[in-house]
Parts: structure tokens; C-alpha cells; sequence
């Protein structure tokens, strides 16, 4: 077990990540296929081929999915990984055709580093080329390099956000793991404590409450300078396994996995975020018992990506991260003072 994505049989992963322009993408990779499920909960997507993962359509199973930065743009990077499958005769079959299945999600990252240069389908060949079993790296990179969170007091005022991988071993050969793009309008919570990670910045420069600050607007305060805005903020990832699951069985490990971004990121599926998950089941294992120990350990596995994306992220193009503030290795500010 190394601790990421990459431990669930099946799945390699890759990344493509561009840090003097402040964006890249996050390529996982499904050569034999798996299952795939999907919830978008945020109210400002930006998605590719959900639709196709509905229970009661036809495809069922998953060649490849792409996480990627450059807002609407980036969802081309799953044109490049369509590619690299095609030439590796990986995809659905129609007639003599091969049709890689590719879902994708994006994260508004233009207002970090370049926003005219955005991942598209030579970015996301170059991710697929890099694709192994190796851990996953984390932090600013892949589609987590421009991703930011603590957004209620404007951007100028967050925090680095970044990916985050996670994994658990259930025990005979069962593997439940996730990997989470964070670019939420909310701040981050260590869950387990409570400590707060990354925020928005008040004026002494330490992250503050998201909900406190968007309270104390509210109520006449003033504090919450304005609305952050549309399509400017998401937190993406998928959840994965190795058990046997059915289609419907995949969408609903998508929709708990929102709950351990709801627990780790507050406030969490505002009209200004585009929180999308998906699962992807490579079906190795056949215990359809373990099915509802699954879904009860998903939401806690999510939450420990989105934690550790945001402990590995490193600062960049002016936004301050956890790191920088705290050093690796500690919990917050209610943990520290």
C-alpha cells in the first residue's frame, strides 16, 4: 500500500503539471476497464460524458478519467487521453471502431498564474504517456497546480489548495482509495479535530472561518467583501475499489463520497462550485457484502485526500499554503496555539 489512488488494482495514474502558468491536469487510467459512477452536487459544472455514467444507460464501463484545470478549456485534455487509448486498441467497441470512454471534470484555475494557457489534448497525452502504479504525487501539481480555497473574502485573500490522494485496506485483498482536486470556495478542515488548515486570510494574514466570515456578512458585519465568482471554484476527484460493483452500485459511491467533502471542506456544493466525484469499481473482487462497509468508509477516506492535498500543496503565484504557515507534519491552528 503506498498510501494513494494507485493502490486500487487496475488503476494507474499520471500527471501533467505546469507551475509557471499555474495549471495542469490528472490523468487515471483504466486499461482492462472499470465500473463508473458519478454525482455532480456543485451548482457550477464543468463535466464530460456524465451523463453516459447514468445507471440506466448502455456503456457501462470506464477506459479513463481526466481532472484538469483550465475552467470550460480543459476538458479538451480527455481528447489527448482518448488518443493515447485508441493507439493502444483500449475503448468501447463499435463495428471495427474503438471509442475510449473518457469522463472529465475541470476547476476554474485562470485566475492563477496564465489563464490564457490551459491544459488540452496534448497535455493530457503527455499525463496518460506518465500514467504508472507509482504513489501518486500530491500538492501543487496535476490539476491541483492553480487550485485555491478560502475564497469568501475574495481570491485575492485564499490559500493554496492542491490534490490529494488517500487510501485504505479493508482487509482480504480489499482496496478503497480516492484522489481530490481542492479548489473550493470554502476553507479546510482536519475533520477528526476540527483544526483548521486553509482559509480565507484575515488581516493579520491567518486563515479564518469561511462560514464565520460569510455570518458575520450577513448580519451586517461586513466582512464578506463579495460574492465569490461563478464557476470559480470546485472540488473534483473520483473514489475507487476493487470489488465487483454494478453501475447503480458506482453512482451511489459517488454520492457518499460528497460527504467526506462535506466534512472536510465548509461550506461545501454552494452555486459557486462545480463539486463533481466520480467512482470507478475495476471489479477484481466479487464480496457483495462488502458493499455497505464501502460506502460507510468512502466519506472518510475522501475527506483524508482533500486534508492531505491541502498539507502537500506548496505555495504559488502570491497564494500562501498550509506548509508555509505551519511547516509539514502539523494540524492547524487549533491543533498549534
Amino acid at each position: 500500500m503506498n498510501g494513494t489512488l494507485t493502490d486500487t488494482p487496475g488503476l494507474i495514474a499520471g500527471l501533467y503539471t505546469d507551475a509557471a502558468n499555474g495549471t495542469g491536469c490528472a490523468v487515471v487510467l483504466a486499461l482492462a476497464g472499470a465500473v463508473g459512477g458519478v454525482d455532480v452536487r456543485g451548482a457550477s459544472p464543468g463535466t464530460r460524458e456524465t451523463d453516459l455514467l447514468r445507471s440506466e444507460n448502455t456503456v457501462a464501463l470506464v477506459n479513463g478519467l481526466v481532472l484538469s484545470g483550465g475552467s470550460a478549456y480543459g476538458l479538451s485534455a480527455a481528447d489527448g487521453v482518448m488518443r493515447f487509448l485508441e493507439e493502444r486498441g483500449v475503448g468501447h467497441r463499435v463495428g471495427n471502431h474503438i471509442v475510449p470512454i473518457v469522463p472529465a471534470a475541470i476547476i476554474f484555475d485562470l485566475g492563477v498564474g496564465d489563464g490564457a494557457v490551459r491544459p488540452g489534448p496534448a497535455e493530457g497525452y503527455a499525463a496518460a504517456c506518465a500514467a504508472t502504479a507509482d504513489p501518486v504525487a500530491q500538492g501543487s501539481v496535476g490539476a491541483g497546480t492553480g487550485a485555491t480555497v478560502g475564497k469568501a473574502l475574495g481570491r485575492e485573500r485564499a490559500m493554496k489548495g492542491g490534490l490529494g490522494s488517500a487510501s485504505l485496506d479493508l482487509g482480504e485483498g480489499v482496496v478503497l482509495a480516492a484522489l481530490v482536486v481542492v479548489n473550493a470556495v470554502g476553507g479546510v478542515h482536519d475533520p477528526d479535530s476540527g483544526a483548521l488548515l486553509a482559509g480565507p486570510r484575515g488581516a493579520d494574514g491567518a486563515p479564518m472561518e469561511s462560514a464565520a466570515v460569510y455570518a458575520d456578512h450577513a448580519y451586517g458585519g461586513g466582512a464578506g467583501r463579495s460574492a465569490p465568482l461563478p464557476l470559480g471554484n470546485t472540488t473534483i476527484g473520483v473514489v475507487a475499489t476493487n470489488l465487483v460493483l454494478t453501475k447503480a452500485q458506482a453512482n451511489r459511491l459517488a454520492t457518499v463520497a460528497h460527504d467526506g467533502i462535506a466534512l472536510a471542506v465548509r461550506p461545501a456544493h454552494t452555486p459557486h462550485d462545480g463539486d463533481t466525484m466520480f467512482a470507478l469499481a475495476t471489479g477484481q473482487i466479487d464480496a457483495p457484502e462488502e458493499f455497505t462497509r464501502l460506502c460507510a468508509l468512502t466519506p472518510s477516506v475522501v475527506a483524508r485526500a482533500i486534508v492531505s492535498g491541502i498539507e502537500h500543496a506548496e505555495s504559488l503565484h502570491g497564494f500562501p499554503s498550509y506548509r508555509e504557515r505551519n511547516g509539514p507534519g502539523r494540524r492547524g491552528r487549533s491543533g498549534d496555539e
